[in-house]
């Protein structure tokens, strides 16, 4: 397999063209198949990737560790609090030993306002590829799963109505990487888009000017409503997911007096009655059961969670082999 993207970042899939993320989608898949049929596909073998983590992951870790494992290489798992970055060692002097050392570099790093500082300072201090696992504004990896699914299950993206929908939770205060992905993204492939929220937990407004240029240029449509029922209307894929209000406000406070107002935004029996027939319901996971979404519809038949957590393994296979391979 030609490694196409060879020392590509992963930072941002706004950073990718779109022909390069439908390459992408064209090696999951293939991966997919292979993995399917037990063939072996050893495109990485003998590489090392080093996964760095600045908190806890169950899909992302797990699908980085197996996948360049069934591609022939091997991950270093490195929980951050155990390096010298908890020292105050920088991400640049971190960058240029662990190039130095193997073939690619994962970060997971959400917080706010520091987590994607840091994977562009190793990015731009790295010789070897750099791979977004999480920060405080993206989630490529999530991203890329979630666009495989959809191509899988609807058979098509243009005008495919996807509801990116704010939902309750009390778990932890948790990054807009993931609506915020989504929002950029699913405009790029013609989808019409809507994100809803109640006030409070607006995304960035840049963040909108970019989904709304991204629609015009591409066929789709993006827009923004803070009524929940609008969003379930009639839509074929429905994405309700908390996130927290870091950019109103910064408190790292997971329950506060907006989150308590909002209980009632929760998917229901009744709110995917609205949708279409054969909506299908979607989440990065974890979900908070009980709190965003009932059980009995994330366990229905609507929804495609396990599929799409499956996804992440092979998208990130893709991109591993399309960017730190040598033929």
């Amino acid at each position: 397999m030609k490694p196409l993207f060879k020392g590509k970042h992963f930072i941002t899939l706004e950073d990718w063209k779109t022909e390069e993320i439908e390459k992408l989608l064209e090696v999951s898949a293939d991966l997919k198949e292979k993995f399917k049929n037990n063939e072996i596909t050893d495109y990485l073998k003998n590489k090392t990737s080093f996964l760095m983590f600045f908190e806890q992951s169950t899909r992302t870790r797990n699908s980085m560790e197996a996948g360049i494992a069934q591609l022939g290489g091997h991950a270093n798992f490195l929980d951050t609090s155990t390096m010298q970055i908890s020292h105050g060692e920088t991400g640049k002097d971190t960058a240029i030993i662990l190039s130095s050392y193997g073939h690619g570099i994962a970060a997971r790093n959400c917080f706010w306002r520091q987590g994607n500082k840091f994977l562009r300072e190793m990015a731009d201090n790295a010789s070897v590829p750099v791979m977004n696992l999480q920060c405080d504004l993206y989630h490529p990896m999530q991203g890329l799963a979630d666009l495989m699914t959809i191509k899988e299950v609807k058979k098509k993206t243009e005008n495919v109505k996807v509801s990116i929908i704010w939902a309750y939770a009390t778990s932890h205060k948790k990054p807009i990487s993931v609506p915020l992905t989504q929002a950029l993204l699913f405009p790029r492939f013609g989808m019409e888009v809507v994100l809803a929220h109640p006030k409070g937990y607006e995304l960035p407004e840049w963040v909108l000017e970019k989904a709304r240029k991204n629609a015009e240029e591409n066929g789709g449509t993006f827009k923004v409503t803070n009524d929940m029922e609008e969003a379930y209307k009639d839509a074929d894929i429905v994405i309700p997911k908390n996130w927290g209000s870091w950019v109103s406000n910064q408190s790292d406070d997971v329950i506060d007096d907006i989150l308590e107002s909002n209980k009632h935004w929760k998917c229901t029996e009744k709110m995917m009655a609205l949708a279409k027939p054969d909506a299908n319901y979607m989440h990065a996971l974890p979900a908070d059961r009980g709190n965003e979404v009932e059980d009995s519809v994330i366990d229905g038949k609507q929804s495609i969670v396990y599929q799409e957590a499956e996804n992440r393994l092979h998208t990130a296979k893709a991109v591993m082999a399309m960017t730190m391979g040598d033929k």
